[in-house]
């Protein structure tokens, strides 16, 4: 009898022990195939919305992230900022942004869904050069009426801190704003629009 109990254990022990060793090995099996339905890094960069946290960014400061494979800029603009936009209007090509280049729920005076918040994508549209962040107001370089915004080094391209273009400068159009969301108070979600879904 106690042959018979011994033997039952030690079934018992290795039918256990192999189906945990069959489990183990089916989850490492399956990773990759689970893995494999991830968008890859080069899909993600193709069009996948990109998260930017904006909680620390002081007023006044500049946002870099990539998205595919653009700069796109996140420039928390001051009270001074927006004040400043309206006195633009009569030097700019196209101040109501009439031309769509942006969502419609950014066409508006500060193109932008939080008028606090500007959210661009930081190519010319002249030739595709990266336009510097100039926020300073009237620096010798750039005049007396010079109240913030983009340079763009290459051409001499000037956008105003709406991201719209100046007249007399090689870049015909504004510059682009792209689909964009709040997914709270401090994380945007650049690439996506959750309201139009």
């Amino acid at each position: 009898m106690s042959v018979q109990t011994v033997d039952q254990t030690r079934r018992r022990l290795l039918i256990g022990a192999t189906a945990a060793v069959g489990m183990v090995g089916a989850a490492y099996a399956a990773v990759p195939f689970v893995a494999s339905m991830n968008p890859s890094a080069r899909a993600r960069a193709a069009g996948a919305p990109v998260e930017a946290d904006i909680g620390k960014l002081e007023p006044g400061a500049l946002l870099r992230v990539k998205w595919r494979g653009k700069p796109v800029w996140v420039v928390h603009r001051t009270p001074k900022m927006l004040e400043a936009l309206p006195s633009n209007d009569p030097k700019l090509v196209d101040p109501s942004s009439e031309v769509p280049q942006q969502p419609e729920y950014c066409q508006n005076p500060s193109r932008s869904i939080k008028p606090e918040y500007l959210v661009a994508i930081g190519i010319c549209t002249h030739l595709g050069c990266s336009p510097i962040y100039r926020p300073e107001f009237a620096p010798e370089d750039l005049g007396e009426d010079w109240k913030g915004g983009f340079f763009c080094p290459c051409h001499g391209s000037r956008f105003d801190l709406a991201a719209r273009v100046f007249k007399n400068v090689p870049a015909p159009t504004n510059l682009v704003i792209p689909k964009h969301t709040y997914l709270n108070d401090t994380t945007l979600l650049v690439g996506e629009d959750r309201s139009a879904a």
